[in-house]
């Protein structure tokens, strides 16, 4: 099979047309390819919320545009006003924060008549960066692996959860264009599915070879077959580099850990928080319990049955082994080092 190259990603799930966004619907991944336009920041901070879009670094790309669509009036005030309705669409991810901190700079910084212009171009900007940064990783982080690696990962930190080829799937493809990745076991991911619907969706129109695994078979396959890496993306990375991701990043860290196989973590600068210390002051977002007890809207559990959703955990950094960001790579993973190659 013929492997693309790197640039050629056949997944279109974003588009800015001025006056609108139009995202893919992740929610019906991969049953069918379906669109929902936001013409205004509510519906966007709607989008958010929902997991029409997910994904850190596409949530802050999607904020931006945001922004930008709060300002088509020229008027400040609606920009201030969309602020909050946008912060408030997912609290853990801090690539949202970002943007919005950004973003808002942008709108004081001049007079009020180029107020639209100024936004829109900004929002441009902030999206084309993070296709600069997926590219960096994606070859900084393949450099990290041995030739014809079985890796896992957990999740979707792919195209679809970011504006270029994605974090660690991005080091995943170009780990498999470059002879590095040999096979891949993306783990199910309950409870929302995103490596059986997304993960392995993309990986399979790449052309990857995968396999889906559940994730309680990590331990299995990690003592019983040969895997050489476990690479994640993250939400949010504390000061001393501990790492906030999809509930189950942790435990398969400390698989890991437990089989000496390396865990590397795959996140743009952007996804780094120096203002939290470490990661038990990450707030943790819930989400509802009918994602657990229900799968497509068909109940698998007892009628009144209480469950816990927990979107995200909290890695210790001293369970990674690198954390790969596009300014360099940051190993031993501590705060010291990942303050180092922010400065570079």
């Amino acid at each position: 099979m013929k492997k693309r190259a790197l640039h050629e990603d056949p997944i279109k799930h974003i588009a800015w047309k001025g006056d609108r966004l139009v995202v893919l619907d992740q929610r019906w991944l991969p049953r069918s390819v379906k669109f929902v336009t936001c013409k205004t920041a509510t519906q966007v901070a709607k989008a958010t919320t929902d997991m029409v879009l997910r994904g850190a670094p596409l949530i802050g790309c999607a904020a931006a545009y945001g922004m930008a669509l709060a300002a088509r009036r020229n008027k400040l005030k609606d920009v201030v006003a969309a602020e909050p309705v946008l912060r408030r669409a997912r609290p853990t991810a801090v690539n949202l924060m970002h943007a919005l901190d950004h973003m808002l700079a942008v709108a004081k910084s001049g007079p009020e008549k180029t107020l639209s212009r100024r936004m829109a171009a900004a929002a441009v900007q902030y999206f084309e960066h993070d296709l600069g940064y997926n590219a960096a990783m994606a070859k900084l982080g393949a450099a990290l692996l041995k030739k014809n690696s079985n890796v896992m990962t957990h999740c979707n930190a792919g195209a679809l959860a970011t504006a270029g080829i994605g974090t660690a799937v991005g080091m995943i493809r170009q780990g498999w264009l470059t002879g590095k990745v040999k096979h891949v076991y993306p783990c199910e991911t309950r409870p929302y599915l995103q490596g059986a619907r997304l993960t392995l969706w993309e990986l399979m129109e790449a052309g990857i070879p995968a396999t889906l695994i559940t994730d309680n078979m990590a331990a299995h396959l990690m003592k019983t077959r040969k895997i050489d890496a476990v690479i994640v993306g993250s939400d949010r990375i504390a000061a001393n580099a501990d790492v906030c991701n999809k509930i189950g990043t942790y435990g398969l860290a400390i698989l890991a850990k437990h089989h000496g196989i390396p865990f590397y973590v795959v996140a743009p600068s952007t996804t780094v928080d120096l203002g939290t210390a470490h990661g038990d002051r990450i707030p943790i977002e819930e989400r509802s319990i009918q994602e657990v007890v229900e799968i497509f809207g068909s109940k698998i559990a007892p009628k009144g049955a209480k469950a816990h959703h927990f979107g995200f955990d909290v890695t210790p950094h001293a369970l990674v082994t690198a954390i790969v960001t596009e300014k360099g790579v940051v190993s031993p993973a501590n705060g010291a080092n990942l303050r180092k190659v922010l400065n570079n």
